[in-house]
């Protein structure tokens, strides 16, 4: 019934693109990864308009998508896709966070997942448009430049090397975000550390100002004693009787 659906979807070209890409972040099952290509396949030329087509109605679809899993949660997925995907998506949330969106771009998990597991777990919905934004338009256009510059020769490509290819840099994205969480970590402990440390110093230094201050009191009496001797001896002298003369 599905593929029937998908194929009753071809007929319309471009908007059955649309409709296909949209309903995809939202409930349907088949990824509109299928249709792209089929569609592409019959008319080359047009699969970069078939691309950005699919992209649009993708991020159009993503908001509503993430509604039903703020109002629904996470046990709506198990109705519409398989409960081991949504396994695995969840995992990727609880290791990448938010970032699993981007990885999870470039899996056979279908994109609904994401979308719908973003608002259960209540993420940021401008984080989920973003993520989404850069890993929908990659898969989107990589099939699309494919198809345009090899024409029909590009399914051979897409069946044989495509999926690890996407596997590929979805490995390599999660090995990125790994190290960027962990400058972030070792960054964040350093900042704490001389946070911790600052206020001991804090305390410390009235210690050493009181213990400069005697020094610094006995230097100042001493250089003004030698400023007065001078000046007693002069009074001492002016003050002396004179000698009468007989």
């Amino acid at each position: 019934m599905l593929h029937g659906i998908t194929e009753f979807l071809s007929t319309f070209g471009i908007w059955g693109m649309f409709i296909h890409s949209f309903i995809d972040a939202i409930i349907f099952p088949i990824p509109a990864f299928f249709l792209q290509v089929s569609l592409s396949i019959l008319n080359p030329s047009s699969a970069l308009w078939l691309a950005t087509v699919g992209y649009i109605a993708c991020l159009l679809g993503t908001p509503i998508g993430y509604l039903i899993g703020r109002l629904l949660g996470k046990s709506v997925l198990t109705k519409l896709v398989k409960k081991e995907w949504v396994e695995k998506a969840t995992v990727m949330f609880k290791k990448n966070g938010e970032a699993a969106i981007l990885i999870g771009s470039f899996t056979p998990i279908p994109f609904k997942v994401f979308t719908i597991l973003s608002g259960a777990l209540h993420f940021s919905i401008w984080r989920l448009l973003a993520f989404a934004a850069i890993g929908r338009a990659a898969k989107f256009y990589i099939v699309g430049i494919l198809f345009y510059y090899y024409g029909k020769a590009a399914e051979q490509l897409i069946n044989s090397y495509l999926t690890y290819v996407f596997l590929g840099i979805a490995v390599v994205l999660a090995i990125g975000w790994a190290w960027l969480k962990k400058r972030q970590k070792i960054k964040k402990q350093a900042v704490r550390q001389l946070s911790e440390e600052s206020p001991v110093q804090a305390s410390l230094a009235p210690i050493d100002q009181a213990a400069e201050t005697p020094a610094l009191e006995e230097t100042v009496l001493a250089d003004s004693q030698k400023d007065r001797i001078p000046k007693d001896q002069t009074v001492k002298k002016m003050a002396a009787p004179r000698k009468q003369v007989p």
